[in-house]
């Protein structure tokens, strides 16, 4: 008899798999270089003024349940924040507090997926993706970000799979894109944005982005949420606190749906039901992710000096790399992640995973495979040590291909 459906697969993921072998090894007493996780309070505490809203909230007695969707002030505080960064208007009602975007894609899928239902997730995807889709029945239709282009989406083909789709009666439900990118840490062109919308709304499917790193950006580039050029197209916003407030374990998260079609109306009433099921998300960290947010001056001093700083390193870390004769990189523009592609021909490596797992053993680096994210061939570096520290893992990972190459 079977005790585990086949949705416990997805238990451990491409983030998670190492961590057991890293952990034996440091109860062995080596020291272990972890690059596979994007935890900024790791490196950048998270800002003063936020931790004192939060003992604020617990000094106030403020620890029990909170609305299921939300307390007000930190609806509010979003939809203030994206007027003022992106002159987008929607009222506060508009807003679900979701305990990270992780519930965020659940809620998603559970919302707009029955068994059979497809959805367009462009690879290399964020490794959350395609287990929920799959979790709730549906299937995946996969395009591409185009390495040879910046990690732009590919649209060449994609019409063509979304009239696949139809054919196939099973029309796709919805698209989704990261921007700024995890793992390619790229920024997505306004003109390819433009072309998504229009897509998404010839074909009816909702359109989907997520913006968990919408202020960490740098070298240039310039971001657009997807709300500024979608007017009139069902479309959902997914976002939170994690990065940009630098407060991972807080496990705030935020879902926009701003349009006022029917669709729309009928997603958010959804989203509002399904948060009443779990009660309510981390109450006291409301209150402190509010405050944060209304604190502009700070937040806005806070986050320059982190993306600076993330910036120098990500560079520092990509030059390195491109130094390389076993692997090269898109420079990257935004979060703060490094994709590179190995030369797998110069290597006596089968894959990249074993690339990882191997690297992992021999040189105490902990990297993650492209292949988790939908991309083999490639490894995802998570650039938030410092330079110091990033000099070394990468020159262990280049004297690790010295070592395995042909």
């Amino acid at each position: 008899m079977a005790f585990l459906s086949s949705r416990g697969r997805y238990a451990i993921n491409a983030l998670e798999e190492d961590d057991v072998l890293a952990d034996k090894i440091i109860r062995s007493g080596r020291q272990v270089i972890k690059m596979n996780r994007g935890d900024p309070p790791a490196y950048f505490k998270t800002p003063e003024y936020i931790i004192d809203a939060y003992i604020e909230a617990l000094k106030e007695n403020r620890t029990g349940y909170s609305d299921a969707t939300g307390i007000h002030e930190l609806k509010e505080a979003v939809s203030a924040r994206y007027k003022r960064l992106y002159g987008i208007n929607f009222n506060p009602g508009k807003v679900t507090i979701t305990q990270g975007v992780s519930e965020a894609l659940l809620f998603l899928n559970s919302m707009l997926i029955n068994s059979g239902d497809e959805a367009v997730i462009f690879r290399p995807y964020y490794t959350q993706y395609l287990p929920d889709l799959e979790f709730y029945g549906g299937k995946a239709i996969l395009e591409r970000y185009s390495e040879k282009d910046n990690w732009n989406v590919d649209l060449d083909g994609l019409e063509k799979s979304i009239k696949k789709s139809i054919k196939r009666k099973r029309k796709a439900k919805y698209l989704i894109i990261t921007n700024p990118n995890n793992p390619t840490g790229t920024v997505l062109d306004l003109k390819v944005l433009k072309e998504i919308v229009e897509l998404s709304k010839n074909y009816g499917m909702i359109l989907v982005s997520d913006e968990i790193y919408d202020e960490i950006v740098y070298n240039g580039a310039a971001f657009t949420s997807i709300s500024k050029i979608a007017k009139g197209v069902p479309h959902m916003i997914l976002n939170g606190s994690s990065k940009v407030l630098d407060s991972t374990g807080f496990r705030i998260g935020y879902m926009i749906i701003p349009e006022e079609d029917k669709r729309s109306l009928e997603m958010n009433a959804e989203a509002k039901n399904l948060s009443r099921v779990r009660l309510s998300s981390n109450t006291p960290a409301q209150y402190a992710v509010a405050a944060g947010l209304r604190n502009v001056v700070a937040h806005q001093q806070a986050v320059r000096s982190m993306v600076n700083e993330i910036a120098g390193r990500v560079n520092f870390a990509s030059r390195l790399i491109n130094e390389s004769k076993y692997m090269n990189t898109v420079k990257p523009s935004g979060a703060f992640y490094i994709f590179p592609k190995l030369d797998m021909k110069m290597l006596k490596i089968k894959d990249d995973k074993e690339f990882v797992d191997r690297l992992l053993e021999e040189e105490c680096v902990q990297v993650t495979r492209g292949s988790g994210f939908g991309d083999p061939g490639h490894i995802r570096i998570v650039s938030l040590p410092p330079k110091e520290i990033l000099e070394t893992a990468i020159g262990r990972i280049e004297a690790f291909c010295k070592r395995h190459s042909r």
